[in-house]
């Protein structure tokens, strides 16, 4: 890694930056496969599987014999751990279940918002030399939860044109109803737009590289919603004197395995730590089997030594990282001043992988700076809020006159005669009481 001493905060921007594909190039490559895919379907999806996964792919749709006969291949232990970890992240995601709350902003006039579930959603997990079968549970565990009656997947298949057992097994048990063997830019090009074998989602959840996420971006110009920009993976370690080294390179090396675009930052007040932390990388790469890929990444990554803790918050909050983990003193107090993260990590014990497999947080988290703006994945992704009023005779009353005078001074003169309306014919009925009370007098 890179050591950086004391940059002045006019360096930190530049500091913070991650490393990018020019996005030109980027959007003409998703631009042809969108357009192929609009107007051919699935020969064009195929097409693409073909050349970027599996050369002699026949078809992409992933029967409910070929899930069945996954489950077989994975062993007691691992579906244990799974299941483990499905409940801790079911555990969470009910506790985010709302109860409608109504309230009376005026006399007569009652307020309140419901949740329903976004019918149709796509995920995408990434396969390959990672297959990512912890990913199934973090999407499809909380879109089972809000209701989506339709859970659909898209992953790679690898070069023999198979996907990994545990995540055919876990996309089963966590309730998706359909599974196709596409990845990359077709695969979210085929859920945008529907072919004659994928069905068109209305939400496409999931994290992915470069490429996936411009993709999942350039979805939204054809209707589609998505979850939030998740590309590359990152984590930022603050780490003072009270840090375990060892744990720290750990942390860092646990993201930096994940693809060479990856980039992992380490920020201390300390030389001594930065000295003691890259010392342990060295020795932790040495037993990675992913070490070629670790060292990649290493390449864009930074230690940085600033001269206070306050200091490392503050670019941190910058940098708003993925996964943010607090090796420092008193971890709950420095917690205080994060703005800016997708999930935080409190102290020596709280490793980020916990919060990748089995703590029950979702892993699905804003990338690339996006946490200054998104939040992670959660149940409320996958539903709708829809907002419900009920006005009586007794609301028109109360607030009729405002809505008259303001439609008018927007001079949307429809708007106010809807209200004129029902204030005439209440002004009737009451007249109408009076003489018949009179009357009876």
């Amino acid at each position: 890694m890179k050591i950086i001493s004391n940059p002045s905060p006019s360096k930190w921007e530049k500091l913070s930056e991650r490393p990018m594909i020019k996005q030109q190039k980027l959007m003409k490559t998703v631009d042809k496969v969108f357009y192929d895919i609009h107007r051919k379907g699935d020969k064009a999806v195929l097409s693409y599987s073909r050349r970027y996964d599996f050369p002699d792919q026949e078809s992409f749709i992933v029967s409910s014999e070929t899930i069945d006969e996954a489950a077989k291949l994975v062993s007691e232990r691992l579906k244990q751990s799974i299941e483990l970890a499905r409940k801790n992240i079911e555990v969470f995601h009910r506790s985010q279940i709302e109860e409608a709350v109504k309230v009376e902003t005026a006399p007569g006039v009652v307020c309140w918002r419901e949740s329903r579930p976004i019918e149709r959603v796509g995920i995408y997990v990434p396969g390959g030399t990672a297959p990512l079968f912890s990913t199934v549970l973090m999407l499809a565990v909380p879109a089972m939860i809000a209701g989506c009656s339709e859970i659909v997947l898209c992953t790679p298949p690898d070069k023999e044109g198979k996907i990994d057992p545990a995540i055919l097994y876990t996309a089963k048990l966590a309730g998706v109803t359909k599974v196709f063997a596409l990845g990359g830019i077709q695969a979210i090009g085929a859920m945008t737009f529907g072919t004659e074998t994928v069905p068109k989602v209305y939400k496409i959840f999931g994290p992915g590289n470069q490429y996936v996420m411009a993709a999942k971006r350039s979805s939204q110009y054809y209707g589609v919603a998505i979850d939030m920009p998740a590309g590359p993976s990152e984590v930022l370690i603050i780490a003072d004197q009270t840090c375990n080294p060892s744990f720290v390179a750990a942390d860092l090396l646990s993201q930096a395995e994940h693809g060479p675009d990856s980039q992992v930052i380490l920020l201390s007040c300390n030389k001594k730590v930065i000295k003691e932390v890259n010392k342990e990388i060295d020795n932790h790469l040495v037993a990675l089997p992913r070490q070629d890929i670790a060292i990649q990444a290493l390449k864009n990554s930074k230690a940085i030594l600033f001269k206070d803790i306050e200091d490392c918050i503050a670019f941190s909050n910058l940098y708003a990282p993925e996964h943010l983990i607090l090796a420092v003193e008193n971890p709950s107090l420095v917690s205080r001043e994060v703005i800016n993260a997708g999930s935080v990590f409190l102290g020596n014990w709280s490793c980020e992988s916990a919060g990748d497999y089995a703590s029950g947080t979702n892993h699905t988290l804003p990338t690339s700076g996006f946490a200054k703006s998104f939040s992670g994945v959660s149940l409320d992704s996958f539903i709708k809020k829809i907002t419900f009023q009920q006005i009586s005779e007794e609301g028109i009353r109360s607030i009729g006159n405002a809505v008259e005078t303001m439609a008018e001074a927007e001079k949307l003169y429809a708007h106010k005669n809807a209200m004129t309306l029902r204030q005439g014919l209440l002004a009737e009925k009451l007249i109408t009481n009076i003489e018949n009370s009179d009357e009876e007098v």
